[in-house]
């Protein structure tokens, strides 16, 4: 017994494998939009928070470079977690070989999204987070030079 709910724990735990979409459009710098098998299908990216695009200038400019590493027409690979409550797909997005969200958090277009890291690498969140402020890249780096 205790075997079969460790294995049925482990599914519902361990995110699926990676699958392969095609990129339709970019929301803002947390969300992107796929093609899943003919149906477009919106994406909130798993481990990370970006300035909502109301938040002028950093909002559009996580977007944008969303956009940069993820352009329209691409294809994108997708580690799925679950849904939010929107009925989002949460998942970390790869492409080029390169984990997106992870290279958000790097460049201090995003931050850490601490309450959601639950199958999230935080060994490589976390230190590229605090490697990012300390540069003062991105959004990051403009609050620390307006408050400096």
């Amino acid at each position: 017994m205790k075997v079969l709910l460790g294995v049925l724990l482990f599914w519902l735990l361990v995110p699926a494998p990676a699958i392969a979409q095609t990129v339709v459009r970019i929301t803002d710098g947390d969300t992107l939009v796929v093609n899943i098998q003919g149906e477009q299908e919106r994406i909130r990216l798993a481990c990370i928070d970006a300035p909502e695009m109301r938040q002028a200038p950093f909002g559009r400019a996580s977007r944008d470079r969303l956009q940069q590493l993820t352009p329209v027409g691409s294809t994108v690979r997708l580690r799925t977690f679950n849904r939010d409550r929107y009925g989002r797909l949460i998942a970390e997005v790869f492409h080029a070989g390169k984990n997106v969200n992870l290279q958000l958090v790097r460049e201090g277009q995003a931050v850490v999204y601490r309450q959601y890291l639950r199958g999230c690498d935080r060994n490589a969140y976390l230190p590229a987070e605090l490697e990012a402020k300390q540069r003062r890249s991105g959004f990051r780096g403009a609050i620390g030079r307006m408050g400096s």
